[in-house]
Order: structure tokens, then C-alpha cells, then sequence
């Protein structure tokens, strides 16, 4: 009978030591099956073992395994019926109540570890500062983001090339301080504005993250707080490359 429970711990672990890898190569689909595989041997093994710190110690590792699945199932799940999912958000011309976060921090969930801008025009103070507060939801979200990229078009006045490298830089600094790597590079003939999450979400925003007018002065509300902030007119496109996929599929 140890023997054979012997046997299935160690292909409990050797199966679940699998779901790790799948999980950290984010491929999720085949981890959920490793998972929930390796958690069924390790309540055979619970089930068949009588000492009592050894059942206690199971216990602990069959949960942190089956919060993991049931995260990775959420995950595939919602990943699945986004499928079809294109939603478009009209901005009115001085409209309020569009920050930073009401539009963005639905996307800063347990899965993103990437994300990349393309954004021709962050270049100007003010753009590079509308960077710098998306940033700070990236931060303030706390979701395990790695690295930041930036692809957009260099200034064309020499002094003011050299203002936007040292604004980058000190951005990039920051967001080193905070455990994020942030690179950028330039292109000069970009027209698309968009941003790419990891987890398949991608946001096209007209005027890309240049949407917010500038204050009439900074003691005027809206100054600080984006929610309050008047916006250019533009349009919002969200999908999920799932959509794209599918699109391809139909007409193929």
C-alpha cells in the first residue's frame, strides 16, 4: 500500500510540477488540465495516508493548487467568450468621467506581464505626462507587470528631442523602482494608435492617450483629478485578439 501511494505522489508532483511550467509559458489551457490532474492524485494520496502532519501539509498545497485552477478557469473562460467581443466607447467633446482608470484598470488583472504602446505622439510635456499617469495605474493596480514598451515618434526640433529622451529616462527609472522594465523606441511614420495587453486585449483609442484637454489653470478642477478633466472628442475600440483570430477564420 506505500508503495503504491509512493507512486502516485510522485506522479502527483511530476504532473504538477508540469502545470508550473505550462502556467509560467502562459499557456493556460493545457495548465488548468494539469492542475486539476495532479490535484485528483494528491487527494488520493491524502485519502490513503494516515500521519497526521503529512495530511495537514497536503491539504495546504491541494489548496494553493485549486485557487490557481480556479483562477486559470476563470481566465480561459472569460478568454473564450471574448471571442466575439468588440465594444466601442464614444467620447463627446468636452465630456468628464473618462481617467486614466475608468478606462484602463479593468485590464490590469493577475495574467498581465506586458503590455505595449504604439502611440506616435509622445512627445510633447503634456503627452508624456498622459504616459506617466497610465503608468501609475499600471503601478497602483499592483498586477504582476514586467515590462512596459513603447513604440512612438521622436520629436522634430533637436532641443526638444533632447527634452523627450531625458523625460523617457527618468520615466523609465521610476518605473524600475517599482520592479517594472520600461523601453521605448521610435518610428516615424506611425499612424495607429493602440494598446496591447498580453492577455489578448487590445485598446485603439483615436487620439491615443492625448484625449484630455488642458486645465485652464492649475487650481481649476480637473487639473489633478482626470476623472474631472474635459476630453477632445474620440473613439474607444476594445476587443480581443481572440476577435481578430475569428475574423481570419470566417473569411478564410
Amino acid at each position: 500500500m506505500a508503495d503504491v501511494v509512493t507512486g502516485v505522489e510522485a506522479s502527483a508532483i511530476s504532473v504538477l510540477k508540469r502545470a508550473v511550467e505550462m502556467d509560467t509559458a502562459r499557456r493556460f489551457d493545457e495548465s488548468l488540465v494539469c492542475y486539476q490532474e495532479g490535484i485528483n492524485l494528491l487527494l488520493q494520496v491524502l485519502k490513503a495516508t494516515s500521519d497526521q502532519s503529512k495530511k495537514e501539509r497536503y491539504r495546504k498545497k491541494i489548496s494553493e493548487y485549486m485557487d490557481r485552477a480556479e483562477q486559470l478557469k476563470s481566465f480561459v473562460i472569460e478568454t473564450k467568450n471574448a471571442g466575439g467581443s468588440h465594444e466601442q466607447i464614444q467620447i463627446d467633446d468636452n465630456a468628464t468621467g473618462f481617467g486614466m482608470e475608468k478606462l484602463f484598470s479593468r485590464f490590469m488583472t493577475d495574467f498581465l506581464t506586458e503590455i505595449e504602446i504604439e502611440d506616435p505622439y509622445i512627445r510633447a510635456h503634456h503627452q508624456i505626462c498622459s504616459l506617466l499617469r497610465f503608468c501609475e495605474v499600471v503601478v497602483k493596480s499592483q498586477c504582476p507587470v514586467k515590462e512596459i514598451r513603447l513604440l512612438t515618434g521622436r520629436d522634430e526640433y533637436p532641443d526638444a528631442q533632447m527634452q523627450q529622451q531625458q523625460k523617457l529616462n527618468q520615466l523609465k527609472k521610476s518605473l524600475h523602482n517599482h520592479g517594472i522594465e520600461f523601453n521605448w523606441s521610435f518610428h516615424d511614420s506611425l499612424h495607429d494608435r493602440e494598446i496591447r495587453f498580453n492577455t489578448g486585449w487590445i485598446v485603439k483609442i483615436g487620439r491615443g492617450l492625448d484625449i484630455y484637454k488642458a486645465s485652464d489653470n492649475k487650481f481649476s478642477i480637473g487639473s489633478i483629478d482626470l476623472d474631472l478633466r474635459p476630453c477632445h472628442k474620440t473613439t474607444v475600440d476594445i476587443f480581443h485578439t481572440k476577435s481578430i483570430n475569428k475574423s481570419k477564420d470566417d473569411t478564410s
